[in-house]
């Protein structure tokens, strides 16, 4: 089958429950909220129909959470891949945002040294390198066909950035990966083709940037 074409869809894990707003990184137990059910179930729809013969995700709640309608569909089982983890980071457990929470605090600025490797975490290049051996083990297991693996933001975005040669440090608010989004590496062969993107449960995610807005007026 060294000419078919083979499809890894990326899907981003729906939103969590995080009603103390703290960077949860790998903590255990953070679930989908009832909107990142919702954005599950858009995903899910969205992938229906189509030659799935593989689901994967993430051995984080919300990442198997995520896969769980898109598995049913297809009435498989999910297979926990490790290298689909949230990329690990030392604020980790702490609110952290731009002029809030832990980056206010000079006891902390010492990990922001260096945006490059980044210094207050895994490094880049090691999370795409782990991000794309999952992908190309998902390959292997759908070839000819699709396959799903659930994951996170930054490693989603770091595997598109390095497939695609792009230096792999970045502004974190020009990704282009949605909550419940989809990034989809098409293979012609062992070739990686294109990627595309799309974001079924972007009419959800307005829901939850509005709801939040409004949490914080």
């Amino acid at each position: 089958m060294s000419g078919s074409t083979t499809i890894v869809h990326l899907l981003r894990h729906g939103e969590v429950h995080n009603p103390d707003g703290i960077l949860y990184g790998r903590i255990p137990g953070f679930g989908l909220s009832e909107l990142g059910r919702e954005m599950a179930v858009a995903a899910a729809e969205r992938l229906a129909g189509r030659d799935v013969v593989h689901v994967g995700a993430s051995p984080l709640q919300r990442a198997q959470e995520t896969a769980e309608p898109v598995a049913a569909s297809y009435r498989m089982d999910v297979t926990t891949y490790d290298g689909l983890i949230e990329a690990g980071n030392s604020f980790e457990g702490l609110k952290v945002g731009v002029g809030d929470g832990a980056l206010r605090e000079p006891r902390y600025w010492w990990r922001l040294r260096d945006p490059f490797r980044p210094s207050w975490g895994e490094a880049y290049l090691d999370i795409a390198r782990r991000m794309m051996d999952a992908v190309e083990q998902a390959r292997l297991a759908a070839e000819g066909s699709e396959a799903v693996l659930v994951s996170h933001q930054l490693p989603i975005w770091t595997a598109r950035r390095f497939a695609e040669r792009k230096r792999l440090w970045h502004d974190p608010r020009k990704r282009e990966c949605a909550l419940a989004s989809i990034t989809s590496f098409v293979y012609e062969g062992a070739k990686l083709a294109r990627i595309e993107y799309s974001e079924p449960a972007a009419h959800l995610v307005l829901k939850s940037e509005s709801a939040r807005k409004a949490k914080g007026a």
